[in-house]
């Protein structure tokens, strides 16, 4: 006995609600898997943010008071975005990873509630097939095939034949209600993961705003002035003062002594003309004698 047109419309049912059930595991396991490791990658991101943020501050103590505090601004924004990056990864957990895995639980019922159906139909199929054979062994005695029909195959043919189209219904509406629910809860775990990245990358951008305005609100100049002042410290002034006072009081010192020098000489050369100019006269008073006593002689 060949299937009735009912089984086999039954049997292209099934292979349908099978292959729209496999290909919602695959899928979602898939997604699954992909938004778990789209997760891992965040935190891990988020681990080596806080390496950097922790690099940051402390290159910030070894640096110029303005430019220190800009760094320092600079690492307390980019921790701040680390804390909403451990928001969003824990959001993206709970809203999109969690419902992806309750699939796995989704699916294996289904499956069950396919399996009784697909286990009731074959029971169908079975019971027609002995009723085949018996009507083929005994092809001319109504009597026994009326008699084994009427009290065994029959009745067993009907109570398999109702257990497969009750069961067929129950899958029918399960099998609906899995599609709607499908849909739904797509829309609603991609939905999830729009609005929670959405929702980071919103704050993010604030504090990354703010970030670059403190870090661009260094002041370059007076940075520069603290360093130029550090590589001549305080008492290096002092000294330096010091050193052009003890200059120039050198300079005055030997200013002074060569104009006593100068002086000195003067006195020097002026009394030795004295000197000169006495003996001049004592030779001219000479002189003046000599010419009086040759005078004298002569009148003599």
């Amino acid at each position: 006995m060949s299937r009735t047109p009912d089984a086999r419309a039954r049997d292209i049912q099934t292979k349908q609600i099978q292959d729209n059930i496999t290909n919602v595991e695959k899928h979602f396991g898939d997604l699954c898997q992909l938004f778990a490791a789209y997760v891992r990658k965040s935190a891990r991101l988020r681990d080596k943010a806080d390496l950097l943020v922790k690099e940051v501050g402390l290159y910030a103590d070894t640096e110029t008071p303005n430019l220190k505090c800009g760094l320092k601004n600079f690492a307390d924004q980019l921790a701040k975005i680390q804390d909403y990056r451990q928001a969003e990864v824990e959001r993206l957990e709970v809203k999109v990873i969690e419902p992806l895995k309750a699939y796995g639980n989704i699916v294996k019922t289904k499956r069950e509630d396919l399996k009784q159906t697909q286990t009731a139909r074959n029971r169908e199929s079975k019971q027609m097939q002995q009723l085949e054979r018996m009507r083929q062994r005994n092809p001319s005695d109504r009597q026994i095939i009326r008699h084994y029909k009427n009290e065994k195959a029959e009745s067993e043919l009907q109570r398999a034949t109702m257990d497969a189209t009750r069961t067929t219904r129950q899958l029918e509406e399960t099998i609906d209600d899995f599609e709607k629910q499908k849909i739904r809860d797509i829309k609603k775990i991609l939905g999830e993961f729009v609005t929670v990245e959405m929702a980071f990358h919103a704050k993010a951008l604030e504090i990354y705003t703010s970030a670059y305005q403190d870090i661009q609100n260094v002041d370059e100049e007076g940075d520069l002035e603290v360093f130029r002042n550090s590589l001549h410290p305080p008492d290096y002034q002092s000294r330096l003062e010091i050193v052009r006072a003890n200059s120039k009081l050198s300079l005055n010192r030997t200013g002074t002594s060569m104009s006593k020098s100068g002086t000195m000489q003067s006195r020097t050369s002026s009394r030795q003309r004295k000197r000169d100019d006495d003996e001049e006269d004592e030779e001219e008073d000479d002189e003046d004698e000599d010419d009086l006593e040759e005078v004298t002689d002569d009148e003599h």
